[in-house]
Formats: C-alpha cells, structure tokens, sequence
C-alpha cells in the first residue's frame, strides 16, 4: 500500500488524539507520512467551531458531514469505544451497500473494541486495522501496538504501522495481546505521571519547594529513559548499577517493595487490561 499525491486520509472525530495525529503527520519528514500535506487530510467534527480552529490550524479540510469521509483511502476511527457503533452505523447508512467503502482501510484507535466487532459494524471484508497508540504520540513520542483484521493485507497493516511509526514506536503485535498493550502504554503515561506526582510531594515532604520538587521529578524520569534506550540497558541492570550497599537507593527500593509497589504496578495494568476488554463488549 502507498498514498498517492491526492490519497485522502479522513480523521473522524478530530479530537486531541485526532488533532495530535494531524500535527504530527503534517510535521514528518520521512516515509510514508513524508508526503502528507494539507491537502490530503480531512477531519470530520460535530463542531463547527472546531472545524474551524483546525482549519486555521493547519490548513486542511473539516466537514460535519460524515459521508464526506466515503471517498477517503484511509478513514481514522478516532472517537470514544462507546461511540464507534453510532459512527459506524451512519457510514453504513450513507453507503448501505459498502461500494463506496470497499477500497477503504479503516483504523480504529478505540481501546478495547476488536477487528471482528469493526468489521462486524461495517461490511463483510471490510480492511479494518486497530491500533492503539498513548497520549506521547501528540509530541512525536508515541508508543503504537498495531494488528490486521481477518480482510486486511499484510501490506495495509505494515503501512499503518509505518504511518504511526513517524510519531515514535509503532509495532505490530497479536491481535490477542492488544488488551496488555492498552493496559501497558496506552494507559501507562497516567501510571508515569502518577509517580511524578509522588515523587514531588514527597521531595515537597522533605524540604524542597513544589517548582524544584516537579522539575527534578520530571527530569529523572525523562532521562532515566533516554539513558535506558540510548544506552540499550534494561531497567534491572539500570537499578542495580544505582544501587551500592546500604546507600541510600536500597533503602528506597527496599521500602518501596515493602509498601506493595511491585503488586499496585501489577494490580493497575490487570485492571487496566480487564476494562479494556470490558469495553469490547459495545459490540
């Protein structure tokens, strides 16, 4: 698969997640999304104030009209899980044959919600792939599990992951592992910035004022993260390389996992994961 010069790529619903993706795909310089301009997106929102604002934005084409997204190679499905049946009953009902559709590739972002219940909602052979990106994608950062329905090419699913890829990691994984990449990184920038939010409160505890507290929070776990990924070390030789006998990290860890921190980490993503597979059940 390729996008042509006058490919179209539709973006329903065109929210933060929607507009990040606009941004982001606008802003790549390197394939596939290297030859995306404004005159190749197309947004679709209830709001004329916000077609409006994205339009004067970046240039491209909003519509309220939903049939408008008919014509599109790519349509991005970017509302709430609980939404998509009503957004996908209206393009049928503006198609209700699918011939319109048909060469259409339709990527869904919604947590939870399966190809099969897509494909379902849409057409018999529709080209439906999920992907299920995180909130670091809107600063070119994110990270993106990637799987193919039971119609779709391998060469569509590869595309979409390389489209996803020029806003950070993007990587096709099982379609039975999406529910554990949702609870992983979809929710897992909340689990970061939880721990952020600790650690300040706690430096703010022990004396330093809140702007230091943050900063400081902030910046160990940023660069925590760039040493792990540019160095290519993990996080147990990480650990154990800050940790000297009887210093003041193993008094940290040690009290750390005496307060239950491995198992609330374990705790939340099981959580995390259940829900997403509860949110499946819209179909």
């Amino acid at each position: 698969m390729a996008l042509s010069h006058d490919a179209r790529i539709a973006i329903v619903g065109a929210g933060k997640m929607g507009e990040a993706l606009v941004s982001g795909w606008l802003d790549c310089s390197k394939p596939p999304a290297g030859t995306i301009g404004a005159r190749n997106l197309l947004a679709v929102n209830r709001s004329q104030e916000r077609c409006d604002q994205l339009r004067r934005a970046y240039g491209i084409a909003c519509t309220l009209d939903l049939s408008e997204a008919l014509s599109a190679d790519i349509v991005v499905i970017g509302v709430k899980p609980q939404v998509v049946p009503c957004v996908l009953a209206d393009l049928k009902r503006a198609d209700p044959t699918g011939d319109r559709m048909r060469s259409s590739v339709f990527v869904s972002i919604a947590a939870g919600l399966s190809t099969a219940a897509i494909e379902g909602m849409l057409f018999e052979g529709a080209r439906v792939v999920r992907v299920m990106p995180n909130m670091p994608l809107m600063v070119a950062q994110g990270a993106s599990g990637v799987c193919g329905g039971a119609a779709c090419a391998s060469e569509d699913v590869a595309f979409v992951r390389d489209l996803f890829g020029c806003l950070g990691v993007a990587q096709i994984v099982p379609e039975s592992d999406m529910d554990a990449v949702c609870a992983l990184s979809g929710s897992g920038p909340a689990y970061v910035a939880l721990m952020v939010e600790s650690m300040r409160d706690a430096a703010i505890g022990e004396g330093l004022d809140a702007e230091t507290a943050e900063r400081f929070a902030l910046q160990t776990v940023y660069g925590t993260a760039r040493y792990m990924l540019e160095r290519r070390i993990g996080p147990e030789q990480t650990r154990a390389s800050i940790c000297s006998p009887n210093g003041t990290t193993v008094a940290a860890l040690d009290a750390m996992v005496q307060a239950g921190f491995p198992e609330a980490v374990r705790a939340a993503v099981a959580a995390a994961a259940r829900r997403s597979k509860e949110l499946g059940n819209v179909q």
